[in-house]
């Protein structure tokens, strides 16, 4: 995890061969300077997943992508908007249409999109497996569909949304209308209902990073004091890390090995 939160989210997936990053919402500059200091190597990096439109998501997804020579992926409606506000340039953007559980390959990677609920176009999250091993990625979601949860519940390794604690959201200082929509089903997932997810996985999904938490509306402590009690007994029995915006500069272990 080399970001994660509403001021920039980038993370990357390395395989044995090759590396795949999810999202570039840090300047390119920032992403790279990331890259190597947790000791990535860019040169290694196969394509970039954008998961949506957001400007926390997508800031450095233009020059990095030109920079490195990665294709982008993303649905119809996340690419329409991105490529339609972007800056001109003499150098094009190879991109590349994926949609909802059609699965797609990137080197040793074979990746399904799966459609997530957020107020953005065409919104996704991805399962990534990789032989016999399989990751999940979901944040920017009001909920976990049925759908989702199937997808998740059968992952090795997932990185799931822990935005904000409903008491610390009602009782901040964002205004009432933004508030509602953090908290609609459209919106961002709650400490919470990331626990009942996690409580409903028990020990099927060994290692999870709670992620995107609010630097307003959460604290790392209790996004993992929830999922402390949603777990209950399995516990001890997972490993639960919580990813932060500095990537882990702070000293706080945000790498997921499975």
């Amino acid at each position: 995890m080399l970001a994660s939160g509403s001021k920039g989210n980038c993370v990357v997936i390395e395989g044995r061969a090759g590396s795949i990053l999810i999202d570039a919402g840090l300047s390119a500059k920032e992403c790279l300077l990331r890259m190597e200091r947790a000791g990535i190597d860019a040169g290694n990096i196969e394509a970039l997943l954008v998961t949506h439109e957001h400007t926390d998501h997508i800031r450095g997804v233009d020059v990095l992508a030109r920079k490195l020579d990665l294709p982008v992926y993303a649905t119809e409606g996340t690419l329409a908007d991105f490529l339609h506000h972007r800056r001109i340039s003499a150098k094009p953007l190879v991109h590349h249409t994926c949609r909802y559980h059609e699965t797609f390959a990137i080197g040793d990677f074979s990746i399904e999109p799966f459609g997530t609920s957020h107020d953005a176009t065409e919104p996704c999250g991805f399962i990534i497996t990789e032989g016999d091993i399989r990751a999940g990625y979901c944040t920017d979601t009001g909920i976990v569909t049925p759908g989702i949860h199937g997808l998740l519940r059968h992952c090795d390794g997932i990185i799931l949304e822990s935005n904000h604690c409903p008491d610390m959201l009602a009782n901040g200082p964002y205004p009432e209308s933004l508030k509602r929509r953090i908290r609609s089903k459209h919106g961002h997932l709650s400490n919470p209902a990331a626990a009942a997810c996690l409580r409903d996985f028990g020990k099927d999904v060994p290692q999870v990073i709670l992620a995107h938490l609010s630097e307003v509306n959460n604290t790392p402590d209790k996004a993992m004091g929830s999922a402390r009690d949603g777990l209950g007994l399995f516990y001890e029995m997972q490993r639960v890390i919580v990813a932060t915006q500095d990537g882990g500069s702070s000293g706080r272990p945000q790498r997921m090995e499975l």
